[in-house]
């Protein structure tokens, strides 16, 4: 262990504790304790270096630093310790993932406004004692305050009628006197009884089964799979509902939070009340207050992000992990995780069930279901009336648009239709801007971002050119930088904002919506305009993958996706399983509304397996095929994977670094490692990356493996950086 050099403090005590401090440290500092004990979960401040720093007691010190040259625990803060179950979790996330524990602590201790107890607001109560002189205004101010009961004074001013003088007045004759009121919860409680939903015989049947498993107590993970529309939510509602009244906490992870008010809608319907939220667009005052809240145990539900996965549950007693097959759940910075496969960790070491729901789960889900390591429970009708929208495949082959458009006529037809019949349609692209490739024409120069490999992407409506990597953006000019010409800048291939203007074209007298994530007005204006849709009030949507992400739009009949192959068109191992996942979901938001609805998949391979089998419904038939292929190709579920990312300012020194990893790395032996290779992003932020990966058979310990090939290799120097990512999601 490392000690935290310097002098004891006068009168502390001779004791030593280990504190696990938020930065990227391998192992926990050593203090010397005061008067006041302390014990693994303890929140303390303790000096480091010439700052004050938050960090947690992991338990006694280990090691044999005399006291005299420790430096001291400065406090411990007005907070519940960390549960021992929490402290487990950071320790075998941190071995899972390679990283630091002290990076791992860091996300636990996101709220260090919340480590010290929130003031309490002022208010004032009835003292029994009347004024010397009573008014019309002063009578009123009393009937609004009986005994016990504390206001604020503009609360009560406002609550009687009168002007905020008045109450002064009564205070100031002792008629009230000042009390405290408590800090106002960031979620009113839920009420597991407050509506009781009617269920359909397969959601019933699938409740009772999922309900059954939670009865027994202890640890298990249930997969929820059902088809779009299905009902999922409502069963695990009840599962959320079971373990409210046993008294516990849950914890709801969502993709994307802030565009899901949907979810949270439905939430507030069933439970009388909504959970809080817990994601990057909290305002940082709430993000405090739902922190020490959940810790208190006075949030009962969190619906979170990601990150939502680190908060310090005092009782927590159900995790849901909703679209869990979403990439979204993947961090690929610092701690690099995926939250879905660290939430059934969380669940095995606190001995919770873990429910998992998708439409379309990922395959090492799917897997760990066929072979019983998970539960499986399954929907597969839609709820109500609502039927799943008829797929047709459209060869753009056969029928391509016109020269310089992007919609086929056959597409055009449906959505005119659909428009004729008073009905919604919705045309998807996963490519944002205007167009992903700006050139000249004369030339033929590209514009390229000047701190990454990658094209710049027009985006016409903010007249700018911006990478989608690390955030640069330049005006969009008039003339070539490279050779002047005037008016020879064309764009090439189609993003949403391009197919925005040619669908207006052709449907001018329509109401056209437009939505991609990076759109002025940010989360408010996307769940304005997403509830405009659902309420009928915009003909045509036209969008990315955030408008295929679980929301409902009764209205919707015809949904057109503009190029069904996109997602192939790479090496990507999961290539094939995201773009079923993806088109499944986007065409899924046709028909909710029972009427009868259609989808049509523009494609230039329509016999792809992928497009196939999406087309006749027949998602098994995916499955079955996708599975095998895996296992044929020694790919994960079957084997494990990782990746190593060297990057530095330079090329060379980041080459020379990989090659000294695989160097380090021993010849033969079960681990199979390929590389070093520049990565297919080649630069990011001015940052070159050089990719090594490796395959093991899942009973070979990969994290030690490589832990090993690190110790043995020449430590980072210079502006050379190394990043593990355990089972890796992308390959960029």
């Amino acid at each position: 262990m490392e000690s935290a050099g310097g002098e004891m403090k006068d009168g502390a005590g001779g004791e030593t504790v280990s504190v696990l401090l938020p930065i990227p440290t391998d192992r926990p500092y050593t203090y010397r304790v005061g008067d006041q004990p302390l014990g693994p979960g303890d929140i303390v401040r303790v000096p480091l270096g010439s700052r004050q720093v938050a960090g947690v007691v992991v338990g006694p010190a280990t090691d044999k630093v005399p006291p005299e040259r420790l430096r001291g625990v400065e406090e411990r803060f007005d907070c519940p310790p960390l549960a021992p179950e929490l402290l487990e979790f950071i320790a075998a996330v941190a071995r899972y993932t390679l990283s630091p524990p002290g990076m791992v602590m860091r996300m636990v201790l996101r709220s260090p406004v919340a480590l010290d107890p929130p003031a309490p607001g002022e208010g004032y109560r009835f003292t029994d004692i009347l004024p010397e002189r009573m008014t019309p205004a002063r009578q009123r101010v009393l009937e609004h305050a009986p005994a016990g009961l504390v206001w604020t004074r503009p609360g009560l001013a406002h609550a009687a009628g009168v002007s905020s003088s008045v109450v002064g007045g009564l205070i100031a004759a002792g008629t009230l006197e000042p009390a405290p009121i408590p800090p106002p919860l960031a979620a009113d409680p839920p009420n597991p009884d407050q509506a009781h939903p009617e269920l359909s015989k397969d959601q019933q049947a699938a409740a009772r089964q999922v309900l059954g498993r939670i009865s027994t107590g202890g640890y298990s993970t249930c997969l929820i799979e059902g088809v779009t529309g299905s009902g999922k939510t409502e069963v695990y509602f009840e599962a959320v509902a079971a373990a409210l009244r046993e008294g516990r906490q849950v914890l709801i992870l969502l993709p994307e939070i802030a565009l899901t008010k949907t979810f949270l809608d439905r939430f507030e319907v069933r439970f009388g009340a909504r959970p809080a939220e817990w994601h990057s667009d909290v305002a940082p005052a709430t993000r405090d207050k739902v922190w020490r809240q959940v810790a208190t145990g006075q949030v009962r539900v969190v619906a979170g992000a990601r990150s939502a996965l680190f908060l310090p549950f005092a009782e927590l007693g159900l995790i849901v992990v909703d679209e869990e097959h979403d990439s979204a759940y993947k961090q690929e910075e610092r701690v690099i995780y995926n939250a879905r496969d660290m939430a059934v960790l969380r669940g095995a070491i606190a001995d919770i069930p873990v429910l998992l729901s998708s439409a379309t789960p990922s395959i090492e889900t799917r897997v760990n279901a066929d072979q019983g390591r998970y539960d499986h429970v399954r929907l597969d009708r839609r709820f109500g009336n609502s039927q799943l929208p008829q797929i047709h495949p459209i060869d753009m082959r056969k029928n391509p648009p016109e020269r310089g458009r992007f919609l086929s006529p056959v597409l055009i037809d449906a959505i005119g239709g659909a428009i004729g019949r008073g009905e919604q349609a919705l045309v998807f692209l996963n490519r944002r801007g205007y167009a992903p490739l700006t050139l000249c024409r004369v030339c033929g120069h590209r514009f390229e971002c000047p701190n990454c490999s990658a094209w710049l992407v027009e985006h016409r409506f903010r007249r700018q050119l911006a990478c989608h990597h690390c955030g640069h953006a330049q005006p969009t000019p008039e003339a070539c930088p490279n050779c002047g010409a005037l008016d020879h800048l064309v764009a090439c291939g189609p993003g949403v904002e391009r197919l925005a203007e040619e669908t207006l074209e052709r449907f001018p007298d329509t109401r056209i919506m437009m939505l991609s994530s990076d759109l002025a007005g940010g989360v408010r204006r996307l769940r304005l305009e997403l509830a405009a849709i659902a309420a009928g009030e915009v003909d045509i949507v036209i969008g990315t993958q955030i408008v295929a992400k679980g929301h409902n739009f009764p209205m919707m009949t015809c949904v057109g996706v503009v190029d069904a192959d996109l997602g192939l068109a790479n090496g990507d191992p999961r290539a094939a399983e995201r773009t079923f996942q993806l088109l499944t979901q986007v065409t899924g938001r046709a028909g909710r509304g029972g009427r009868q609805s259609e989808a049509y998949l523009q494609s230039y391979q329509p016999d792809h397996p992928v497009i196939e089998a999406i087309a006749s419904g027949d998602g098994e038939a995916f499955y079955e095929r996708e599975i095998a292929a895996r296992q044929a190709a020694g790919l994960p579920p079957f084997t494990r994977l990782a990746g190593i990312i060297v990057s530095a300012n330079a090329r060379a020194p980041a080459e020379d670094h990989a090659r000294a990893i695989r160097r380090a790395s021993p010849a033969g032996g079960p681990v199979l490692v390929l590389g070093p290779a520049e990565a297919p992003l080649a630069v990011i932020r001015n940052r070159y990356r050089f990719r090594l990966l490796m395959r093991a058979p899942r009973n070979v310990d990969l994290q030690a493996y490589i832990a090993d090939v690190l110790s043995k290799a020449p430590r980072p120097t210079g502006s050379v950086r190394v990043q593990v990512d355990i089972d890796p999601q992308s390959f960029l």
